[in-house]
């Protein structure tokens, strides 16, 4: 097992041997990276903006047959602008019912507007950019009147039939559409799927419907970068923060979707050192939500980007305008994504962190720290060094199981001894760094390249006193997400509580 000695808050590459490995450019800009974020264009981001408001509202309910009004339109066009980026995109519409409801005068049906940018290497690995097409107003403009509903009564959703939603959420959409455009004229080792889903506003309908089939399909989603109110930069009270971005990501401390946060985090501000990313480490606002929850309620890594500026007086009115909305400051937030999104596309699956044999579960989602999947395959041969045990990680007749504790005090008892595995590994894995924080600090603050191992061990650490992961890294520099160890689950004997359903919030996306 390889040794080293970390020094008291040492933030330095370490090697160890007397032949150290070659470091591979851990953070320097991926030339092809750069030159995606270069060409996302400020110009067509505004003139997409600017062609979902034409519609004049995108309400569920509103006209489906119409090119110019109404959601049907919308769809329409999403569709034939996804098509005429590149023919290597699988267009598609993923098509769903949403029932008759006090929100929605009768049985509807609906579409998500997808579109697949098959990858090279790892085509059946995914990541999703998303936004969502629709919109809604709840506030009628002085002296307008209700619309009738089917029933006789008068629905909220309908009392105010201009919807422009520009900054909810066509600037998402927006980023979504030119990510799209740019991108597909790459090639990528992972799938690269870009969504506009439709019916998040009355309860993430379309979000709900893709998320669920993906895991019932078990589609291997390694993140989700979902983009809701990217498109306004003054805040109702005045205050404006544009040069800043939020990002939600759902618990616990060290699940995937805290992972592909901090990913996003330092890979944004790298490409992109004029914007800073705040980490806001909940599932989302105080009584909203998103489209990333439904993928987050079905197991998988998700996060939700949204402005710091939110003009609540503007939300889900007619005043969501394009002349109320922000260009540039959309524009910048969809260069992030792209550094983002074509970073986690370029570098190789997350690590499996093998677990401890009495830890219960396979652990949480399908991403970053994730062992849902990888932990049932630790047993397969991983890249450079072997974890002791590892062939005899299978059980007879039952899923595979990582051969031992993935984290341990080492044969000292005052070390850190680690185990990963690398299950299929990529045929240009560099190698594998090590990455230590505190367990209160919000980012990775120590970072030591190991080389093409499976196996490590970091005399006088106390595993007790620090969050550890591991992350990989192919020969051009591409990095993982980091998969970190983390404790096991409390035994207990007692059913586990069940969740508390959702009911919608008034206004769009969802209320907890």
């Amino acid at each position: 097992m390889l040794r080293v000695r970390v020094p008291a808050l040492a933030l330095a590459l370490v090697f160890c041997g007397s032949e150290a490995p070659a470091q591979p450019p851990l953070t320097s800009l991926n030339p092809t990276v750069k030159q995606i974020v270069d060409q996302v264009s400020e110009e067509r981001i505004g003139a997409v903006m600017k062609r979902l408001e034409s519609f004049g509202t995108r309400y569920v309910g509103s006209e489906q047959d119409s090119d110019t009004h109404g959601i049907g339109g919308a769809q329409r066009w999403i569709f034939e602008q996804f098509k005429s980026c590149s023919p290597k995109l699988e267009v598609s519409l993923d098509k769903f019912t949403v029932k008759k409801s006090q929100r929605l005068a009768k049985d509807t049906d609906l579409a998500n507007v997808v579109a697949v940018l098959p990858g090279g290497i790892d085509k059946d690995r995914y990541v999703i950019i998303s936004g969502h097409y629709d919109s809604i107003a709840l506030r009628r403009t002085p002296g307008q009147a209700a619309q009738a509903t089917e029933g006789g009564g008068s629905s909220a959703a309908e009392q105010e039939p201009i919807a422009p939603g520009v900054a909810d959420d066509a600037s998402g959409t927006a980023a979504v559409l030119e990510l799209a455009r740019v991108m597909s004229q790459y090639e990528f080792d992972k799938s690269i799927v870009f969504i506009a889903f439709s019916a998040e506003e009355i309860g993430l309908n379309g979000s709900h419907a893709y998320a669920a089939e993906a895991k019932e399909k078990k589609m291997e989603i390694e993140a989700v970068l979902n983009n809701d109110i990217i498109g306004s930069d003054i805040s109702g009270n005045g205050r404006s923060a544009n040069n800043r971005l939020r990002v939600f990501s759902e618990g616990p401390e060290d699940s995937g979707s805290r992972a592909l946060a901090r990913y996003t985090k330092e890979i944004a501000e790298r490409y992109m050192p004029s914007m800073t990313v705040d980490l806001i480490f909940r599932r989302d606002r105080f009584g909203r939500g998103g489209d990333h929850t439904s993928f987050n309620r079905e197991g998988f890594t998700a996060v939700r980007l949204t402005t710091p500026s939110e003009n609540y007086a503007n939300q889900h009115t007619a005043t969501d305008t394009f002349a109320n909305a922000s260009v540039p400051y959309t524009a910048r937030v969809a260069k992030m994504n792209a550094a983002v999104l074509a970073s986690l596309a370029l570098a190789p699956k997350p690590p499996v962190v093998m677990r401890s044999p009495f830890q219960r579960g396979q652990g949480q989602g399908q991403g970053a720290g994730a062992q849902a999947q990888g932990a049932q395959q630790a047993a397969g041969q991983g890249a450079g060094a072997r974890p002791a045990g590892a062939a005899a990680a299978a059980g007879a007749g039952g899923p595979r199981r990582p051969a031992g504790p993935g984290l341990t005090r080492g044969p000292s008892g005052y070390d850190a001894a680690l185990r990963w595995a690398m299950p299929n590994p990529e045929p240009d894995i560099a190698g594998f760094a090590v990455v230590i924080r505190d367990t209160t600090s919000p980012v990775w603050q120590r970072e030591i390249y190991v080389g093409n191992v499976t196996e490590y061990l970091i005399p006088d650490l106390s595993i007790d006193d620090v969050v550890i992961g591991v992350k990989a890294i192919d020969k051009d520099g591409n990095q993982s997400l980091v998969s970190a160890y983390d404790l096991p689950a409390p035994r207990t004997d007692s059913a586990p509580a069940q969740p508390r359903p959702a009911t919608a919030a008034p206004g769009g996306g969802e209320r907890q």
